[in-house]
C-alpha cells in the first residue's frame, strides 16, 4: 500500500539538498535521521491518501485492486500505520536542527490535505507539487537551520517536475474522473492541454535546476546531470500523446526514476569533488 518505490521520485532530491548545505561533507547522524524523517513523511501521506481515496478507488478499474479496496487491509490497520508514522518522524525531528519542530505542521497537512485538492479543484497537480517541494527544503533545514535561495531553489524544481509528471499520470483517469467529480486538468479541460502544460512545467523544471546550480555555486557534474535530465524529460514527453496513452506508466515511474536517480547521484557527487 504504501509503496516505497515511489521514494525513489523525492529522496535523492533530499540527500541533494543535506550534501550541498553542508558543501559535500554531512553529519552521517544527521544524514541517517534526514532519510528516517522522509520514510515516516512517505508512509504517512501513502497510508492517509489510501484512507481518504479508498471509495473512489472502489469505482476505478486502475486502482479496484488497491488493499483498503479489496479487504486485504483493514482502514484500522492503515490508521495504525498513519499513527507509527507520526511517532517515527517526531523521533526523527527530535535529533535534527529545533526549527524542525514549529515547521512539521506545515509539512504534515500540506501531505494530508492533498488527497482532498482534487474534490476542489483541477490544481491538484501543483497540491502535490507543493507537497513534494517541502522535502528538500525541509532536509536543507534539518541539517542547517537556514533558509538559502538553493534550498528554495531546489524545492521549486522538485515542485515544478513533480506537478509536470503528474499531469501526464492524470490522463490515464479522465473517464472515471468525470464519472465521479473529480478534478483534475485533464478531466476538466483536455488531455492535449494537460499534456502541453506538462511540458510548461517541466521547461521550468530545467531552468530552475540551472537556477539551483548557479546558486549552490555546482561544477560540471552538476551541469552533465542538467543536460541527461534535460533530455530525459524530453523523452518522457514523446512518450505521450493525446491519441495515444498506451506508454504513461513508462513516462511516469520508469523515465522519472531515472531522472530522480541521476540529478540526486551527480549533484552529490559534484559536492564531494568541488573544489
Amino acid at each position: 500500500m504504501i509503496a516505497f518505490e515511489h521514494s525513489v521520485f523525492a529522496l535523492p532530491f533530499a540527500l541533494l539538498a543535506v550534501w550541498s548545505a553542508t558543501d559535500g561533507a554531512p553529519p552521517v547522524a544527521g544524514t541517517l535521521w534526514v532519510i528516517v524523517a522522509m520514510v515516516a513523511a512517505r508512509t504517512f501521506a501513502m497510508a492517509i491518501n489510501r484512507i481518504v481515496d479508498r471509495h473512489l478507488d472502489a469505482n476505478n478499474p486502475r486502482t479496484a485492486q488497491r488493499e483498503l479496496v479489496t479487504g486485504a487491509l483493514t482502514t484500522r490497520a492503515a490508521w495504525g500505520g498513519v499513527a507509527v508514522s507520526v511517532t517515527v518522524f517526531a523521533i526523527a525531528l527530535s535529533q535534527l536542527d529545533p526549527i524542525t519542530w514549529p515547521l512539521a505542521p506545515i509539512a504534515l497537512a500540506a501531505l494530508a490535505i492533498y488527497p482532498y485538492w482534487k474534490r476542489w479543484t483541477w490544481a491538484a497537480h501543483f497540491g502535490l507539487g507543493f507537497a513534494q517541494a517541502i522535502a528538500p527544503v525541509g532536509a536543507w533545514l534539518a541539517i542547517t537551520g537556514e533558509l538559502t535561495l538553493a534550498a528554495v531553489l531546489l524545492g521549486l524544481a522538485v515542485g515544478a517536475w513533480m506537478a509536470g509528471f503528474d499531469l501526464i499520470y492524470a490522463t490515464q483517469d479522465v473517464e472515471s474522473d468525470r464519472v465521479e467529480g473529480v478534478h483534475s486538468f485533464p478531466a476538466d479541460f483536455t488531455i492535449a492541454g494537460a499534456l502541453t502544460l506538462s511540458r510548461v512545467m517541466h521547461v521550468t523544471t530545467v531552468a530552475l535546476w540551472v537556477a539551483f546550480g548557479l546558486a549552490a555555486e555546482l561544477g560540471a557534474l552538476w551541469w552533465t546531470a542538467v543536460a541527461i535530465g534535460a533530455a530525459m524529460l524530453a523523452y518522457e514527453q514523446s512518450l505521450v500523446r493525446p491519441d495515444d496513452l498506451t506508454r504513461v506508466n513508462r513516462a511516469f515511474f520508469t523515465v522519472n526514476g531515472y531522472v530522480a536517480i541521476v540529478i540526486g547521484a551527480l549533484g552529490i557527487a559534484d559536492t564531494i569533488i568541488a573544489p
